[in-house]
């Protein structure tokens, strides 16, 4: 058989039906005492007949949060980078940015400077849109217009407490956000419970937050903020699901002296099943463990990492699947009632 190799280094990618494209950060030390210089290199393959043919290398200035911040439509790929530092309050503090690049890779349109001292923690492209979640101490969600590739525009942008880590899109007017709530405390913001928004962005100019929900306080967690693979969603079903680890608080005292957020005792790791209506917002059906009650009673206050803990949720028919490193269990998806388990045995 005749293999053929393209040898070198790459961070993240995105793959459409009809390219592949790799991306590469450097840096370049200033000097002088400057801010080093950050740039993204994009490499770009054809795929044509399962043949992976190189087409040629763009670049554009600021470094990439994840495969999110990449995507092709037609002719054009768009990226989304931040350059500098959100903690520098000079010249060289952060700013995010949005490029178009055509065919050959070069640069056609862009917005510059975007949100300066916050840096991205999300982005989504849909169609003509996209959609930019930046943060410092709020929540900018920004609205862009990608319909002219020459002259890409903001169209509105919505400032809330919290931020998003992944923006999934329900429809073309709904995008569902999780992230954290937070509080500014003195001109610092703290991370409290994980936070699930949908957003309504109907009217571009002017978009909202329709619903919220708080998921637990200071500490809690759920992999599908590091990980789009751990979110379960299916309209077709009615449900969204994901992995929580939820640290809690006891008392009404949420806030210590100072007026800064307690962390929350452990209190529970599982899968939180939701409803998902655009009318009524998120609506809990119900939770589900693979730890036992003495699991809970060892962990204590503490979270700790645990072979029982789910980290993936899936359907087959009328069954919801949990997975942990150590058990599957089969519940049922309407009542979320247990069907069966399987204990993995340890190596």
């Amino acid at each position: 058989a005749n293999v053929t190799a393209y040898l070198g280094s790459g961070q993240d990618i995105y793959v459409s039906q009809k390219n592949l494209y790799v991306t590469m950060g450097t840096y370049t030390p200033a000097a002088g005492g400057g801010e080093m210089k950050e740039k993204t290199l994009v490499y770009k393959f054809a795929l044509d007949e399962g043949n992976v043919v190189y087409q040629g290398k763009g670049e554009v200035p600021g470094r990439l949060l994840n495969q999110f911040s990449m995507d092709e439509s037609g002719d054009y790929f768009r990226i989304a980078t931040t350059t500098g530092q959100a903690w520098r309050n000079d010249e060289f503090t952060s700013r995010n940015n949005i490029y178009v690049l055509d065919e050959m890779l070069e640069i056609t349109g862009k917005i510059e400077d975007i949100a300066p001292g916050e840096q991205i923690y999300s982005v989504r492209f849909m169609g003509n849109r996209a959609y930019m979640v930046t943060f410092k101490t709020t929540d900018p969600l920004f609205v862009i217009d990608l319909a002219d590739p020459a002259s890409p525009k903001i169209l509105g942008a919505l400032k809330i407490p919290g931020y998003s880590d992944y923006l999934y899109p329900y429809d073309e007017n709904h995008i569902i956000g999780f992230g954290k709530d937070t509080v500014e405390v003195k001109g610092q913001a703290y991370y409290l419970g994980m936070k699930i928004a949908l957003f309504d962005v109907t009217d571009v100019s002017n978009p909202v937050q329709k619903f919220s929900k708080i998921i637990g306080d200071r500490g809690t967690e759920s992999e599908v903020l590091r990980n789009h693979k751990a979110l379960l969603f299916s309209k077709e079903k009615g449900i969204m699901a994901f992995p929580v680890t939820v640290m809690e608080v006891k008392g009404e005292n949420k806030f210590n002296s100072p007026g800064i957020p307690e962390y929350g005792q452990f209190t529970f790791q599982g899968a939180y099943v939701y409803e998902v209506d655009i009318e009524k917002g998120f609506i809990l059906k119900g939770r589900i463990t693979h730890l036992s009650n003495e699991d809970y009673l060892k962990a204590g206050r503490d979270c700790y990492e645990n072979d029982k803990n789910i980290n993936r949720i899936l359907y087959i028919k009328d069954v919801l699947y949990t997975l942990s490193n150590s058990m599957v269990k089969a519940s049922g998806l309407a009542d979320l009632e247990e069907i069966n388990q399987v204990v993995i045995p340890a190596n």
